[in-house]
């Protein structure tokens, strides 16, 4: 017969064994609980970085023309002339200051590429010269420019001049272009015609952007002068008739150089000038 201390060790193993858990039928046998801290599957959001800021705005791809070479280039449309510039000087190494850059004109800096109806195609032009090409010039133009101003303050008016009387009396040329006074224009895509020379001769003036050139042109012949080798513009608005001008371009260091021209229409006296000497010379 069991001791009672036997009975009581029997009843606690029986108690142990009602405690495991029971698996109903359909169930997996000791299946094990689902581990309910398990870490919630990590979901990935797209961030942008602030790289792709060009994305959202409407490009327009150009094709670059330097020197005979030639860089494609895409840029927001709606970048400044300023910004082209700066585009240009990391392609080409052109410092911006020292850029003439060309786009049916002279691009203006403060204009958007938008405003001067640049084209997805468009050609640019670049005219510039290297620092060191620059200061390899033995009289820079702005000493000329300087001398020639100087010099001119000494003169009665140009148009006063005998020289210039004999074909400023002659009148204004019939077919001469129509002209805007206190309006700066850029220069127009066809020829400036309708003027004279200082043989009283019709003459007109071609600006050929793409190379760097400006073409004289009479019923004679025409004559090709790279802009670069124009000294200096000088210009002076014509007595009487001051929507007009005359002007001349200094072709060598001296007087006898100028190449003048008669009845020039005043909205363009800026544009030819800037297109002829650009606005990168600084010192």
């Amino acid at each position: 017969m069991a001791s009672q201390d036997e009975v009581e060790e029997l009843g606690m193993e029986a108690d142990g064994q009602n405690n495991q858990p029971t698996c109903t039928e359909g169930e997996n046998p000791c299946s094990q609980a689902p581990n309910i801290s398990s870490a919630p599957e990590e979901t990935t959001d797209a961030v942008s970085n602030g790289g792709d800021s060009e994305t959202n705005q409407e490009l327009v791809e150009v094709k670059i023309i330097w020197n005979k070479n030639k860089y494609d280039l895409k840029l927001p449309l709606d970048s400044t002339g300023a910004s082209l510039k700066q585009k240009i000087h990391s392609l080409t190494g052109l410092p911006p200051a020292m850029q003439k850059v060309m786009f049916k004109g002279l691009v203006p800096e403060d204009k958007t590429l938008r405003e001067i109806k640049m084209t997805n195609g468009a050609k640019v032009m670049v005219v510039g010269s290297t620092i060191n090409d620059v200061l390899a010039v033995t009289t820079p133009k702005e000493t000329i420019q300087q001398e020639v101003k100087e010099e001119e303050t000494k003169k009665e008016p140009l148009c006063r001049q005998k020289q210039h009387r004999k074909v400023l009396d002659k009148g204004k040329p019939d077919d001469v272009m129509p002209s805007l006074k206190g309006v700066q224009e850029r220069l127009p895509t066809t020829p400036i015609s309708g003027m004279y020379n200082k043989s009283g001769g019709k003459v007109r003036l071609t600006f050929k952007l793409e190379q760097d050139q400006l073409w004289i042109g009479t019923k004679e012949r025409t004559e090709k002068i790279p802009m670069g080798s124009i000294k200096n513009v000088i210009t002076e608005s014509i007595e009487d008739h001051d929507d007009y001008h005359m002007m001349a371009f200094q072709l060598g260091p001296t007087e006898a150089s100028y190449y003048w021209v008669y009845w020039v229409p005043a909205q363009y006296v800026d544009a030819i000038k800037d297109t002829v000497l650009g606005k990168w010379q600084y010192f």
